[in-house]
């Protein structure tokens, strides 16, 4: 082999360089002058892999500055890595002239923003079928809310296998990383742009929410004598006040616990004694009394529109709530009925 021979001096600095690795030649680098630089860069740009017996002629003749070299490298493309990391553009601009530094385009943009927005069922029923350790690196790249939403939407055995992964998960490489990846695009993202009508069913339901529950009930109705489609993911997101008897005492508990006193009260001026109680019952004795004795002196005075505003934001809430993973509407539970 001829190959050391053929080299020009900067070509056997520039391989030398890069077999000493990032660390010792990003500081060697900051005592070159840039007209110095520029050749070791020009010079590494025609360099291919360097056969070991070649490597170690060149470095026979720096074996006063530098130790044994390191075996077959790429050195035109872990010179540029070295470069890249030990200059700022600028200064990699200046040493190559007309040249601009432009960083290397590592491939499509992470997903994991994107998943984020999808239905945490429509996620959790895609990891269901998949590898506890899959789904584990899945939702170890998502939010802890995020997260948290899907593995409600899964079975209890499954996540525990999830979170037990998750706990004992170390770094993922960056191919196990890019492979799943891939597969959540062709798998979840693909589906999910030819076929989501979530976007739709919102804005139904947002819409519906703004009835009043006798007006709401009547377009329902009449919705499915039309053979409206998803009417079932519609109705998923509805909730009315006249509703809060249907929730269970616990959520009805988590649903009052964040509400003041005060909007409770206003919300439950004129309500029937089923739908106070309902609200009551889910609240501490003391609130209870307060609201209570608020309550007895009548309602004269306050506008009706104030009572509905109200009712409505502990609508709000409590979809709200559902659509975090704590509890389940009542609507949910029908429409879930339906679809079986």
């Amino acid at each position: 082999m001829t190959t050391a021979l053929a080299l020009t001096r900067p070509q056997k600095a520039a391989a030398i360089l890069v077999a000493m690795g990032k660390p010792a030649a990003s500081r060697l680098l900051k005592f070159f002058k840039q007209d110095e630089l520029k050749a070791l860069i020009e010079g590494a740009r025609l360099l291919r892999t360097i056969p070991q017996a070649d490597l170690e002629r060149i470095v026979a003749e720096f074996e006063a500055e530098f130790t044994e070299g390191a075996g077959l490298l790429d050195s035109a493309d872990r010179m540029d890595t070295i470069l890249n990391e030990s200059l700022s553009p600028e200064e990699m601009s200046a040493i190559m002239g007309e040249k601009k530094f432009e960083p290397v385009v590592e491939g499509p943009p992470p997903i994991w923003p994107d998943l984020e927005k999808l239905e945490p069922s429509r996620l959790g029923s895609f990891l269901a079928g998949e590898h506890p350790q899959t789904s584990a690196m899945v939702l170890s790249k998502l939010t802890s809310q995020t997260a948290a939403n899907v593995l409600l939407t899964m079975e209890k055995p499954m996540r525990s296998q999830i979170i037990k992964r998750m706990v004992t998960m170390a770094n993922i490489p960056d191919a196990a990383s890019r492979i799943v990846e891939n597969q959540l695009r062709v798998s979840v993202l693909s589906q999910k742009a030819s076929r989501d009508t979530t976007a739709g069913q919102e804005r139904v339901a947002g819409m519906l929410n703004e009835m009043a529950k006798p007006e709401l009930d009547e377009l329902m109705q009449d919705l499915e004598e039309a053979g409206t489609p998803d009417l079932a993911g519609v109705r998923s997101r509805l909730f009315a006040f006249d509703d809060l008897p249907l929730l269970p005492q616990k959520a009805r508990v988590l649903l009052f616990d964040g509400l003041s006193t005060e909007l409770v009260t206003l919300a439950l001026r004129g309500a029937s004694p089923e739908l106070a109680e309902s609200a009551l019952s889910a609240i501490g004795a003391r609130s209870r009394r307060m609201i209570e004795s608020e309550l007895g002196q009548g309602s004269e005075g306050i506008a009706l529109a104030d009572i509905m505003a109200a009712r409505k934001s502990i609508s709000v809430a409590a979809i709200r709530l559902s659509r975090e993973g704590a509890f389940e509407l009542p609507s949910t539970q029908t429409a879930a009925a339906e679809a079986a």
